[in-house]
């Protein structure tokens, strides 16, 4: 099969790929159209079902189809402009192949993220860091594999694992150059940050929101097991646990984008800093990715709120 990320504009589109969406449109003339985000293990590409003639035959989101069509570009991305679909019969693919991963190796990330575990020095602290992401290996083996988001960034296997690793490691350079963050609160803090994702979202393929995470949110959910798993360590400081759930409940910063807390004390801020950082440079990292490689401007993105353009330098690597 050609994977999604080799296509170009110009090229033909052709061969199975997972339909992650299908939204039944109307143009502004009144005509009903398709719009589908299809998907495989190097990515997603947005598709348009113009025509809804009889080469388009009845299929759901979550369905495997054959994809028959032509890659344009919109705004500096690519797009698929169909032309037939028919469902995949069972045996035709590989599921596996169409389950988006991270980039890194896991086991190598999480071994990373195990180091930093052995740099927490407070005794309480460290429990709770090995009790959950050594010894319990039932979470341990979900949270290596879980997304850590629907679509905006991080949307893949791994990507859980590989956004802690990168928040805890920007938290790490921030405890060693600001005298006032504690090392220790700090660097828990950001391995435990979103933690409450396990629930959030379901596993892939569908990687959607489950009731919990609709009803209750990552953040709330996350707050809520750390403050279980504290009282399960004797003699946690009630304090420190309070600080702890803090930097969980503030961890977005802004009231507006989703935090029930503003940040309070400097290791919440911190986290912040770290989680709004790693989140922007993998959604440009994701943007870049779909990306014509030609192209200078990509349009504006909601996201980031700004119109996106790939650097000369960049550009010039990816020639």
């Amino acid at each position: 099969m050609t994977y999604i990320e080799e296509y170009k504009e110009g090229n033909k589109f052709f061969g199975i790929y997972l339909c992650k969406t299908k939204q039944v449109l109307k143009t502004k003339a009144g005509k009903t159209y398709y719009s589908l985000i299809l998907q495989d293990k190097t990515g997603v590409i947005d598709g348009k079902v113009w025509e809804l003639t009889n080469g388009i035959a009845d299929f759901e989101a979550m369905d495997f189809i054959m994809v028959d069509g032509m890659v344009t570009s919109f705004q500096g991305s690519r797009q698929v402009n169909i032309n037939r679909i028919r469902r995949a019969q069972e045996g035709e693919y590989d599921a596996k192949e169409y389950i988006p991963a991270s980039k890194y190796d896991i086991e190598e990330m999480y071994n990373q993220l195990k180091q930093h575990i052995a740099g927490i020095r407070e005794p309480h602290l460290h429990e709770l860091a090995e009790m959950v992401f050594v010894k319990d290996a039932e979470f341990v083996k979900e949270f290596k594999v879980h997304s850590a988001a629907k679509s905006v960034h991080h949307g893949f296997i791994g990507g859980l694992l590989q956004h802690t690793l990168a928040v805890t490691n920007m938290c790490e350079f921030f405890a060693q150059n600001y005298e006032i963050l504690d090392h220790d609160l700090l660097i828990t803090a950001a391995m435990f940050h979103d933690v409450g994702k396990v629930y959030e979202l379901s596993d892939f393929p569908s990687n959607d929101y489950t009731d919990d995470g609709q009803m209750l949110g990552h953040i709330f959910l996350g707050a809520e097991m750390i403050g279980n798993w504290t009282k399960q360590i004797p003699g946690f400081p009630p304090v420190l646990a309070t600080e702890l759930r803090h930097c969980i409940l503030a961890h977005h910063g802004e009231l507006e984008y989703g935090s029930p807390k503003k940040p309070a004390i400097a290791e919440a801020m911190a986290l912040n800093f770290a989680d709004h950082a790693d989140a922007r440079m993998e959604t440009m990292t994701e943007l870049y990715d779909k990306a014509d490689p030609t192209m200078e401007w990509l349009g504006f993105n909601r996201f980031v709120d700004s119109n996106i353009r790939q650097s000369s330098g960049y550009l010039q690597k990816r020639k």
